[in-house]
C-alpha cells in the first residue's frame, strides 16, 4: 500500500520529491545502525528531512513519536522491536493506523506485531487518507484497502500435490524452507511434521509477543529478509488459496464495502502487474467481489500479464500459461461467490481483453484459443529489465493500448464483438 500511494505523489517539486524519498527510505538491515537512523529520524536530524517543509515535517514526526511511544510500552526481556529493514512509509501508516494491518516488516519479537490494540486513530483508511494528503495525491485518485478491519490476516495455499503451504511469505519469496500444515491423516511420532509443529508452537509460546497462544510458527516467523531474484521452485503448482485464522483453519472473510462500491460504479477493472497468488488473488476470493466482477454491467476486464514467470507461477518445469492465469483468476472469483469454478468457456465473464509481452520467459499465449473463448489478446513492445529476468513493458505502449481498449464503445453484451482479435 506504502509503494503505491508513494508512486503517486505528482513528480514535480523539490518537496514531492524529498516525501516520496522519505517515505520510500528503508532503515539499514543491521539492527545497531537501524536503530540509530531510526532515532536520527525522530529526532529530525537525519538528512531526510531536507527539503520537507516545516509543517509537514512536525506532522509526520508527530505520527513516528506514536510509534516509537508504542515500540517502548511493548518492551520486554524476552521482545524487542527489530528496525533491520523497516520501511519509514509502513512505519507511518502503522503509527496513524493500526498495528497488525502493516505488519509484514516487523521482527517476530515486536509486541505490535498481531495485537488489537489501535494506534492513534485505529483506522486504516483514515492512515490511508492522511498520507495521501500529505503527498498531494490527486483528489481524483482513491487508494481503498480491500479489507478494511483491526486484526490480521493471513493466506494459506494448496498444491497440486497436497501441500498446504501458511503464509505469504512462505508462499511467494520465503527466507527458510517452506514448512506444509499437517493434513487429518498425520502420523503422530516423534520426527512427524505435526510433532515438530507442537513443539516448535509451545517454544514460540514462551515470547511475550502478542500473538494468540498457539498461533502457527510460520506466521510469527520474521519476513524481514527475503529475495525476488533467489527463489527455490514450489513443489508443484498453486492450485488454490484461501484466508486462514492464526491457527491455520480456513475463514471467509468479506470485502471492504467501499471497494464493492467502487467496483459497483466501475466500467472497466484492470489486473495489474504483479504476484498473482499474494496480490491479486487474495482481493478476489473475498466475500462480494466474485459477484462484483461477474456482473455484465463492466463491460472491460483487462489482464496485463506479467512479463515473466515467477514462484507462484512455477515450478519452473511446469510454469503457468496466460490460459493459467485467467483460470486462477476465473476461479478466485468463483470462490468468492461459492458456486462451482467457472468452465475455460465461461472466463470471458471475469476476463475479456489480455495485454501481453513476447519473450524467452514470458508466458506462453495461445491466441486462437483465447479467440474462441471471446477474449480478446493485445501483444505490446517491451524492453529487457536490467537484470535480465525476463522483459518489462514500455509504459507508453502499454497506456496506448489500456487507451485502446477502454475507449471503444460499449459492446452491450455483444459476445460477437469479444471473437474480434486487436494486435
Amino acid at each position: 500500500m506504502r509503494s503505491r500511494l508513494v508512486r503517486l505523489i505528482p513528480e514535480h517539486g523539490e518537496e514531492a520529491s524529498a516525501i516520496k524519498q522519505f517515505f520510500n527510505h528503508r532503515l539499514p538491515r543491521s539492527y545497531s545502525p537501524a536503530r540509530a537512523d531510526w532515532l536520527d529520524i525522530i529526532e529530525a536530524t537525519h538528512p531526510l528531512w531536507d527539503g520537507v517543509s516545516s509543517p509537514k515535517r512536525e506532522l509526520i514526526r508527530s505520527i513516528l513519536n506514536i510509534m516509537n511511544l508504542e515500540m517502548l510500552k511493548r518492551l520486554r526481556p524476552t521482545s524487542r522491536f527489530d528496525y533491520s529493514g523497516a520501511s519509514i512509509g509502513n512505519l507511518f501508516l502503522t503509527g496513524y493506523g493500526t498495528a497488525h494491518l502493516c505488519a509484514p516488516w516487523l521482527h517476530l519479537l515486536t509486541a505490535l506485531q498481531y495485537d488489537s490494540a489501535r494506534l492513534f486513530t485505529g483506522s486504516f483508511e483514515a492512515a490511508i487518507y492522511l498520507l495521501s494528503s500529505i503527498c498531494a495525491v490527486p483528489s481524483y485518485i482513491s487508494v481503498l484497502p480491500a479489507l478494511n478491519t483491526n486484526f490480521a490476516h493471513h493466506i494459506a495455499a494448496k498444491l497440486a500435490d497436497g501441500t498446504v503451504i501458511t503464509g505469504q511469505n512462505s508462499i511467494s519469496h520465503p527466507s527458510t524452507p517452506t514448512f506444509a500444515v499437517p493434513g487429518a491423516g498425520t502420523v503422530e511420532s516423534p520426527s512427524s511434521p505435526s510433532r515438530l509443529l507442537k513443539v516448535e508452537t509451545e517454544e514460540h509460546d514462551k515470547v511475550e509477543d502478542a500473538n494468540l497462544p498457539g498461533t502457527l510458527p510460520n506466521l510469527r516467523k520474521p519476513a524481514i529478509a527475503f529475495s525476488k531474484t533467489d527463489e527455490e521452485d514450489l513443489p508443484a503448482r498453486i492450485q488454490r488459496l484461501w484466508y486462514i485464522n492464526p491457527y491455520g483453519q480456513k475463514i471467509t472473510i468479506p470485502a471492504n464495502p467501499r471497494v464493492l462500491e467502487a467496483l459497483n460504479n466501475a466500467s472497466c477493472i484492470i489486473y495489474s502487474i504483479g504476484s498473482l497468488f499474494t496480490s491479486i488473488v487474495p482481493s478476489l476470493v473475498l466475500r462480494g467481489v466474485g459477484d462484483v466482477v461477474a456482473s455484465p454491467s463492466i463491460r472491460t476486464k483487462i489482464l496485463i500479464l506479467n512479463g515473466t514467470i515467477d514462484r507462484e507461477t512455477g515450478p519452473s518445469t511446469n510454469p503457468f500459461t496466460a490460459l493459467d492465469f485467467v483460470a486462477a483468476i476465473a476461479d478466485a472469483c468463483s470462490d468468492s461467490r461459492e458456486v462451482p469454478r467457472a468452465h475455460m468457456h465461461n472466463y470471458w465473464h471475469y476476463v475479456t481483453h489480455i495485454i501481453y509481452l513476447d519473450g524467452p520467459r514470458c508466458p506462453v499465449l495461445d491466441k486462437e484459443a483465447f479467440n474462441r473463448m471471446g477474449i480478446e489478446s493485445m501483444r505490446v513492445y517491451g524492453r529487457k529489465d536490467e537484470a535480465g529476468r525476463g522483459v518489462r513493458y514500455d509504459a507508453k505502449a502499454l497506456a496506448q493500448a489500456l487507451e485502446a481498449i477502454i475507449g471503444r464503445k460499449d459492446p452491450k453484451g455483444d459476445k460477437t464483438r469479444r471473437n474480434t482479435l486487436v494486435g
